[in-house]
């Protein structure tokens, strides 16, 4: 109800009626007797049950302002009391239960503060007395330099000079909302915003900066009726900012593209809340257009080897999702801009009182983008904000970002003490920039300035004359406020203070942009209400002749209404009761205009780089009359701010921006792909014996094997042959014995024939078995019984198996069970293990390829894979914690106490730690544990499976979908050629394969049992990311005919 102001014209109206309502019992009363309303009945019958909103509230006052009866505007009246403390309970209900859930989200970081701080405290002391001691951020992605080395300040010659020689690839990714270089069309709808033309104008500042190459904004293609054609156009090259600068650099390639991916409905726009489901086919498209260009790139300028992207950078929840999942599948550092966070909108929401959470939910798929946004924190080594409130209120609002204990782990890192797994990823200010090339602010302080300029200029712009003909006087000095009719603009208070100020009515005008408008009835509520608040007080104070307020303006206008205020030595206000940042202050002070603005969120900010105006309390009226007349009084403080501004606006120039940005940038740990790319053909005759012993050994040389427990980092002849006979002493694990058995033979081979040289450069060759299929098939269908899994396999094999394919096909196995499980159950069944080419194991954790010669190992584990997921692994301390809350969950059953959840020791191993689920029932929802561990700064993939049986704790980059993405970006695999197998539900990481660009067999009534155990306490609702278009999808019983659905998907078709 916030801004609501017409509600005070209900109460007074209600007033103003007499005695008739003066006592609600009596009229009450006298209503019934007159038989015409039961305001009782009324109230609960239409009130509580909800069947009016604010809106019809609205317009049951406008019908009542238009009745004549006194009798039934007294009832219409009575009516709306009701109604307006019915809403007014409401708000307090809900901001109540706001205000609960803030103070147990502050109790549960302060818990996870001080566990985490109990952790990282029992090597203290070795820190302090400098021993060193392994820092696991190192392996995170951190560089403790880069990362706590306090930035000086360097002119642009200097850090141009120590760009030369470099030159980087960025890709930027904004998914929402229509993207073009030029004429963009800013406020066409609500996604089509300040972020738009922030991106665009981004990438072309990148892309004209020293050292940097290439740059890609990839957003989403729209071929749409009602949309303009250059939106469906796949690319289009952004004109530089100056084409004079760094010319000598620029080459085939280079240069700053917008790149259009298709995704989503095909001829159709959408709003980005209906863009989730679709994030997986993005994902896809993206890495493919990533792969592209780095081989195309690596042949022009980098000797043959891709070059791969310095960064991933998401902008916006949807596309730091999207970005989380490259930078997992390409193993490349990721950057992210949060530009509007969902939980500072849902506390918005629901102090507003409007809507239920279920309705804000459901209305702007709120916990979906939540959940992204920590997602993005997960996965991101950077976060750039525009404002150190951002910092401080929002984002402090989140499970994976506690700027207390950040301090802390930095604290440890610049020590080289241990952070026991732990991570926050770092908070960098950087103010967005500003293109100055069209500014032309007027120079001197001069009473004949404003001659001088008016004999330069011929013909004003048009825009001139629209504004000064609502003034009497338009030579008096203007204050100019430019924002939305939007209650947290406080532009009432804004014309409040004017009005009741006289001294500044006779020393100045007031112009008021709030945006473009045909008729006030067109409006939103919130809008209009305000606007007629605005004219009602502009009538109030008898304003007319002094204040200024257009219909209409275009975009090109804004610079030309600076101009104006300029010109007439002006001011410009943001009252609004906070800014996120305040892009119209920079606006207005690149134009000459000093400035008076809110002291809450950005503009403290700026205002402490531009010194050039006066900050004011928003809800402090006079307060801001006071600092108005001010700096319209006193010639000389308006000139030293306005000088002030001048001198000081080069800090929020692009190019400042993008020198602050690639610094940053340049402190990440480079990452990138481990493998090596080849354009070898690859014949699709199938390979002779020797070959196959061959592409064994040469993997062998450059994976390494999975072992429960054990670092990869041992010397092959030492410690790993002790590891491996202390384990076969042991007994612990068959699967892994083998595997080590294996590798040792291999690599004496390779030492003794010197091959190990010639082995790392045929890399290409490591395993083209799984290269050669035409057609691959992946089962992911989940279950709780490896024996049920295994009949489902077995019905897919009788119509499309190894033999009816004749080795056309492959076939990947996608599961939650380990390795060691499924060996052991397909061996002890007379399976044949070389059935599949791949498995995917522990959900996600593990890949393996099976081997042509079992008689020395069944199969081989992917190194690079390994490399690429353990990024932020938190090893032992994730361990430890993991433990530690299992111990807390006891079923206590009077004096006997069972525990919930057991550590599964057998079955976990390096990158997955297996829990044991004993009562169902008892477990919390797997969001719970999530929010345990980023509470804590721990990064892992929480997966509830096997019907929740068992609890799988992965790397946070790691899952079967990333596993099923890394093997068709590492091997060159047309996605479009792939289909899917899984069941009408699954384990908590199922949606990972509702979507992209591969085709899906859905079988019904399988996993359907996971719904329940599984699903019925997500942190948002399954249905907001299943594709409502799935034109790659095919649902059928499982009891049906496969070979059908094959058919639909255009499979089956092997010649």
């Amino acid at each position: 109800m916030a801004g609501n102001d017409w509600i005070n014209s209900y109460l007074e109206a209600i007033l103003d009626v007499g005695p008739g309502l003066g006592d609600a019992k009596d009229s009450s009363l006298l209503l019934r007797e007159r038989g015409r309303f039961s305001p009782t009945r009324y109230f609960v019958e239409e009130v509580v049950e909800g069947r009016f909103d604010e809106t019809d509230l609205h317009r049951s006052w406008v019908r009542a302002q238009v009745t004549r009866s006194p009798q039934e505007r007294n009832t219409r009246l009575e009516n709306m009391c009701w109604r307006i403390w019915n809403l007014a309970r409401q708000k307090k209900q809900l901001e109540s239960e706001q205000a609960r859930r803030m103070a147990n989200h502050r109790t549960e970081q302060e818990r996870g503060r001080k566990e985490a701080t109990a952790d990282m405290s029992e090597d203290l002391s070795e820190g302090e007395k400098g021993d060193t001691v392994n820092d696991l951020s190192a392996a995170h992605g951190d560089s403790n330099r880069g990362r706590l080395t306090r930035m000086s300040p360097m002119d642009m010659e200097t850090w141009t000079s120590l760009q030369k020689g470099k030159k980087l690839y960025l890709v930027l990714i904004s998914l929402h909302g229509l993207i073009r270089g030029e004429d963009m069309e800013l406020g066409r709808d609500s996604d089509t915003g300040g972020q738009v033309k922030y991106v665009v104008e981004l990438a072309r500042a990148l892309g004209s900066m020293p050292g940097v190459y290439r740059v890609d904004l990839l957003t989403r293609q729209v071929s749409a009726p009602d949309v303009d054609w250059s939106y469906g156009e796949p690319s289009e090259m952004l004109t530089p900012t100056d084409s004079n600068i760094f010319k000598d650099e620029m080459a085939e390639s280079s240069g700053a593209y917008i790149v259009r991916i298709p995704f989503g409905p095909k001829d159709e726009y959408i709003p980005k809340e209906q863009l989730w489901p679709y994030i997986p086919e993005f994902v896809d498209g993206a890495l493919n257009h990533i792969v592209q260009i780095s081989k195309v790139l690596g042949e022009q300028i980098g000797a043959g080897e891709p070059l791969w992207p310095v960064a991933i950078h998401g902008h916006y929840a949807d596309a730091g999702n999207s970005a989380a999942l490259i930078s997992g599948a390409l193993n490349i550092p990721m950057v992210f801009t949060g530009h509007s966070l969902g939980r500072d909108k849902l506390e918005q929401l629901v102090k507003q009182g409007r809507m239920s959470r279920d309705e804000i939910n459901n209305t702007y798929k709120i916990m979906r983008r939540i959940e992204a946004e920590e997602i993005s924190l997960d996965a991101s080594e950077i976060v750039i904000t525009s404002t150190r409130q951002e910092i401080e209120e929002q984002w402090r609002l989140y499970d994976s970002f506690d700027p207390v204990l950040e301090r802390k782990l930095r604290a440890r890192i610049k020590r080289n003490v241990s952070c026991h797994g732990r991570f926050m990823p770092r908070m960098v200010v950087i103010p967005p920039g500003m293109e100055f090339r069209n500014v032309a602010p007027h120079d001197g302080d001069t009473d004949d300035e404003t001659e001088a300029t008016e004999d330069h200029l011929a013909s004003p712009p048009p825009i001139w004359a629209e504004v000064m003909r609502f003034f009497s006087n338009p030579r008096k000095p203007m204050i100019l406020a430019l924002a939305r009719p939007d209650p947290k603009k406080n532009i009432t208070t804004l014309v409040k203070a004017f009005g009741e100020c006289r001294p500044l009515r006779e020393l100045a005008n007031l112009t008021l942009i709030m945006g473009n408008r045909d008729n006030i009835d067109d409006m939103s509520n919130t809008n209009a209400s305000v606007l007629l608040s605005v004219l009602k007080l502009i009538d109030k104070h008898d304003l007319y002749g002094q204040v200024a307020y257009p219909k209409h303006h275009k975009q090109s206008d804004v610079p030309e209404i600076y101009r104006l205020a300029a010109k007439t030595k002006g001011v410009f206000i943001n009252p609004a009761f906070i800014e996120p940042f305040g892009l119209t202050l920079i606006e207005a002070a690149s134009h000459g205009l000093p400035m008076v603005a809110t002291k809450n969120g950005g503009p403290v900010d700026i205002h402490r780089m531009l010194d050039n105006g006066i900050l004011v309390d928003p809800h402090d009226q006079q307060s801001i009359a006071d600092a108005l007349l001010k700096l319209v009084a006193d010639k000389q403080l308006w000139a030293r701010c306005r000088q002030n501004g001048l001198k000081n606006i080069h800090l929020f120039s692009w190019p400042e921006h993008c020198k602050t940005y690639l610094t940053r940038l340049a402190t990440c740990r480079p990452r990138h792909p481990q493998w090596q790319i080849s354009e070898e053909v690859v014949h699709t005759e199938p390979e002779s014996p020797s070959d196959s012993w061959r592409d064994i050994k040469d993997i062998s040389l450059n994976l390494r094997f999975s072992l429960d427990g054990e670092k990869n980092n041992e010397d092959v002849n030492g410690d790993i042959e002790a590891g491996t006979e202390k384990k076969a002493v042991n007994g612990k694990n068959k699967l892994e014995n083998t595997l080590f058995q294996f590798s040792k033979k291999v690599h004496k081979a390779a030492r003794k024939s010197g091959s190990a040289d010639d082995a790392h450069l045929s890399g290409a060759n490591m395993f083209p078995t799984l290269r050669r299929r035409k057609h691959l098939y992946v089962i992911a269908v989940d279950s709780g019984n490896i024996g049920d899994l295994f009949k489902i396999v077995n019905k897919i094999f009788e119509v499309a198996g190894p033999k009816e394919t004749d080795g056309v096909a492959g076939f990947i196995l996608s599961t939650s069970f380990s390795m060691s499980e499924v060996e052991s159950f397909m061996v002890s069944n007379g399976l044949n293990l070389r059935d599949f080419d791949a498995y995917i194991c522990n959900s996600g954790s593990d890949l393996c390829y099976s081997s042509l010669n079992t008689e020395e190992s069944p199969f081989v584990a992917d190194l690079d894979y390994q490399l690429h997921i353990e990024y932020r692994w938190g090893g032992e301390g994730l361990k430890k914690t993991l433990l530690r809350w299992a111990a807390t969950l006891a079923d206590k059953n009077g004096n006997k106490e069972e525990q919930v959840v057991t550590e599964d020791d057998q079955l976990s191993t390096e990158f997955c730690y297996a829990l044991r689920i004993q009562k169902p029932d008892k477990v919390p929802p797997v969001k719970e544990l999530r929010k345990k561990m980023r509470v804590q700064a721990l990064r892992c993939h929480a997966v509830y499976c096997q019907n929740a049986k068992r609890i799988n704790v992965i790397p946070v980059l790691a899952s079967r979908s990333q596993a099923f993405r890394y093997l068709c970006v590492r091997w060159g695999i047309d996605l479009s050629k792939m289909v899917v197998f899984i069941g009408e539900c699954g384990d908590t990481d199922y949606e990972g394969f509702l979507g992209g660009l591969h085709k899906t067999i859905i079988l019904k009534g399988v996993g359907s049992e996971a719904a329940n155990l599984l699903h019925t306490n997500r942190a948002y609702p399954l249905s907001h990311v299943v594709p409502i278009h799935r034109p790659n999808v095919v649902e059928v019983a499982e009891d049906a005919d496969i070979h059908v659905a094959l058919e639909k998907v255009g499979f089956l078709s092997f010649s």
